[in-house]
């Protein structure tokens, strides 16, 4: 994955850099209530700015499906943006005469038909913001839209701070990594990560698969799952993957031990038991603890660990006890330096956070639908598009 980064522009001064950016931020009551994302933009508008240049930050807001709509209006970030920057940010529609600030935010891709539709003539609108282009937003990066890859035809082009930071950790992860790989796959439906199974089987050298995904495993093998969530159909193509693995030298884990309950909510009575042991009435919804040891080995003896998804039904004590046990073995290898660990996904990045070991992590991406194809083996446009 080969691309260009900021400082291959050379010097900026007197430039203006068009950045897409992701700031598609939760909002209530009128005010941002998560400035994560925009503080990822932070780094990226700092290098350009030290380096002499203008920003102008593009960016969607929302699903206006090509319609103006008032309530999605970038206007509304402004105060946080600026705050985070510890910058005035200027506002402006494309058809505007750009502000005569440092940092200028343009109005809602998405409220332009063509930016879904990776429209050229867009694109050249938003090329004519500035001199270069600067793509900041991974996330973004998996649809081939105007500010994200039609744009990057039209100006020299290279991937911002954040892009950056997570490119690096994606290539060292699965791109060129240190081995033994691990990768960890949980989540409740076989069928959302099909792709993503058949292509890490290629790659890694142990799977860990967790949560619901798990029991279609067993099933596959002639285990009753009982009430547990389970894609009974799936079960061939399951088979499949198993047979694939082996014939790649991929080792697959699955829990040998399981916690069950009755009833689908925290602190239900429990009981963990072998695999082969479940009652017709009971739902596997965690990990049981001799599975939790045999895994915490597989990742002490791995130099790489990739992961999407959870063990269990983590939102619900107990039932987060797999996770969260293996997160903190994962996040305490990274910390002593024996580890590269990528973490990605929404309920990941939840459970990495409910763990506590966010911030011992190698990298946690927050892309979600482009981690995940990502992980499938695709290529990315707007990646793409920076090499």
């Amino acid at each position: 994955m080969s691309f260009k980064t900021i400082e291959d522009f050379g010097s900026l001064a007197g430039k203006t850099a068009v950045i897409r950016v992701d700031i598609n931020v939760p909002m209530q009551n009128g005010q941002v209530s998560d400035k994560t994302r925009l503080f990822a933009v932070k780094p990226t508008v700092d290098a350009v700015k030290a380096s002499g240049g203008r920003c102008v930050l593009l960016a969607h807001f929302g699903r206006p499906k090509g319609q103006v709509i008032e309530d999605m209006s970038l206007k509304q970030v402004i105060p946080a943006l600026s705050e985070v920057l510890e910058t005035p940010v200027g506002f402006a529609t494309l058809s505007d005469a750009l502000p005569d600030t440092d940092v200028i935010l343009i109005e809602n891709t998405r409220f332009h038909p063509g930016e879904e539709k990776n429209d050229p003539g867009l694109a050249a609108q938003f090329a004519a913001l500035g001199d270069v282009y600067i793509n900041d937003a991974f996330s973004c990066s998996h649809r081939a839209h105007a500010s994200t890859e039609a744009i990057a035809q039209l100006l020299p082009s290279a991937a911002g701070k954040t892009m950056e930071r997570e490119l690096t950790a994606l290539v060292n992860a699965l791109g060129a990594p240190k081995k033994p790989v691990c990768a960890v796959v949980g989540g409740a439906k076989v069928s959302s990560k099909l792709a993503v199974l058949e292509n890490l089987v290629e790659k890694v050298d142990h799977l860990i698969i967790g949560g619901g995904m798990a029991n279609t495993f067993l099933f596959a093998q002639g285990i009753e799952v009982g009430a547990s969530l389970c894609e009974n159909d799936l079960a061939e193509t399951a088979q499949l993957i198993l047979s694939k693995a082996r014939d790649k030298g991929c080792k697959i884990h699955l829990p040998n031990d399981v916690v069950v309950a009755h009833e689908f909510k925290a602190h239900a009575d429990n009981r963990t038991i072998p695999n082969t042991d479940v009652d017709d009435g009971e739902m596997i919804l965690d990990a049981g603890i001799e599975t939790v040891e045999v895994l915490t080995k597989v990742i002490a003896e791995s130099n790489t660990l990739l992961w999407n998804g959870p063990m269990g039904a983590f939102e619900m004590e107990p039932f987060d006890r797999a996770t969260v046990a293996l997160a903190k073995a994962a996040g305490a290898a990274t910390e002593a330096g024996d580890l590269l660990s990528v973490a990605g996904g929404g309920d990941t990045v939840a459970a990495m956070a409910h763990a506590g070991v966010k911030d011992q992590m190698t990298h946690i991406s927050t892309a979600g639908g482009a981690f995940l194809e990502w992980m499938e083996g695709k290529d990315l446009p707007g990646v793409k598009a920076l090499g």
